[in-house]
Parts: C-alpha cells; structure tokens; sequence
C-alpha cells in the first residue's frame, strides 16, 4: 500500500501503526524504519514518516543502521522532508546509543587499563563510527586510574600529525605516571601498517627518556581490535591478530 496519503503515524491503518504493533509483539518486532518513525513522529508535506525513514536508512547504504553513527546535519537535510530539527533528532539517536553502549559496559574509573580487551570495548562506539582517523591519549597515574582522555590527532595519523612532544607535553601536564594509545581504521580493519607501529616505537622511545612508559597502541576497527603490546609490535619482531 501506498502510504504516501498518510502524513503522520496516527493516520495510518491500524494494522501498519509502529505504536500499536509494538504495544502488540513488542519493540523487537519493529522493523528499523518503523523504529525511526516511532520516535521522528511526524512525517511532512509530501512523505509520511514511515517513507521518510526508510529513505533516511536507504541513504545509508550498505552500513544500515548503523551508519546513522557517521551522518552529519547537513547530509541528512539533503533527505527529501528532513529539516534542521529532524536532522538534530537523528544525531542525537546516535549520540544516545553510543552513551547506551558505554553505560552497558561501565564506567572509565572502573576500567582495567592493563586489559587491552576491556579497554577496547570501552571506547569501540566511539571510534568504530568515525569515518577519519582519531587518536586518544590516555593518561595515568601510577596506580592505573585514568587521570585525562584527550583527542591528539584527527585525520591520518603518521608521522606529521603525531609529534611525541604534545603528547608528553600533555602527559607531564596531568603527572601521567603511563600512557596509552588509542586511534581507529574507518576501513574496519585494525591491522596496524607499518607507519602505525613506527610511530608508537618512536612514542615509546621518548616516553622512555622522560621516564613515562608507552603501555600500549590500541588500533579499533568494526568490532576488532589490535593491541601493538600483546603482538610484540611495540618492539622487535611480534605476529598481527585482530581479536574479536
């Protein structure tokens, strides 16, 4: 049926309401164009809500849903009957399930920054979903409490964008006992090329003349990571193994 007549989700036939098919078999049995509609409402002149959101997840692409972590306002009011409110909507959805996600696993004093894997959960919504590079310096004291998490780098990373002097400018500034490394491959694959293991070798080198210690690179991709420590890339030799 063309649902194009219908201008908000109340006007719709029952039997096709997102309300009421969730009040009936739940929010699982709603399709993620009539999850968006649930919480867009309204649609506006021309398109109702239903098709608007499924325009909006065909923008998507391949990515699906997910890709509504990457979108920017502007490229959503690009989207036939997406305004600067539905726009501010959408983004906020994202932001929100990315604070979902970080509640889930807890919280950043309660992190066990010697745990590569627990490290990486943590911050993998953050980083999975940027479509540049970023890094992360973490600082810490010496008893492994976070002291700051700061953004150094966004862009490629390599060797003209990381300079190890604002990094231990910044790690002397907080006391930083340690630091680690943290930045993503927009790719969704974390293997780390080999300007990523030449840089953190240049990073630990200097961390060791200032007597603050380089504990790990962590390099996220879609749901996998690599940590340089745990391969034996932060020296010589190690393997490459994205864990899962």
């Amino acid at each position: 049926m063309n649902n194009n007549n219908y201008r908000t989700i109340s006007q719709l036939p029952g039997t096709e309401r997102p309300y009421e098919k969730c009040e009936r078999s739940g929010p699982e049995a709603l399709s993620d164009a009539e999850l968006l509609a649930v919480i867009l409402r309204t649609g506006s002149e021309g398109v109702n809500v239903l098709d608007m959101s499924r325009n909006i997840l065909s923008s998507l692409g391949s990515e699906g849903i997910a890709g509504l972590c990457r979108v920017t306002q502007a490229g959503l009011c690009q989207i036939r009957g997406i305004g600067r409110v539905k726009a501010l909507q959408i983004i906020c959805i994202a932001e929100l399930s990315k604070r979902i996600a970080h509640a889930d696993i807890g919280f950043e004093a309660e992190l066990n920054f010697n745990d590569p894997q627990t490290i990486a959960d943590y911050y993998m919504e953050d980083l999975r979903h940027e479509n540049q590079e970023v890094m992360y310096l973490l600082c810490l004291s010496s008893k492994g409490s976070l002291l700051k998490k700061e953004i150094i780098s966004r862009g490629t990373i390599n060797s003209t964008v990381i300079n190890p002097r604002e990094i231990f400018v910044s790690a002397l500034s907080h006391r930083a006992a340690c630091v680690i490394l943290m930045h993503n491959h927009p790719s969704g694959d974390p293997t780390p090329s080999q300007e990523d293991i030449s840089i953190t070798r240049k990073i630990q080198r200097c961390g060791h003349m200032l007597g603050i210690e380089l504990l790990d690179h962590i390099v996220v991709g879609d749901h996998r990571f690599v940590s340089l420590k745990t391969e034996g890339l932060m020296g010589q030799g190690g393997r490459m193994r994205a864990a899962s």
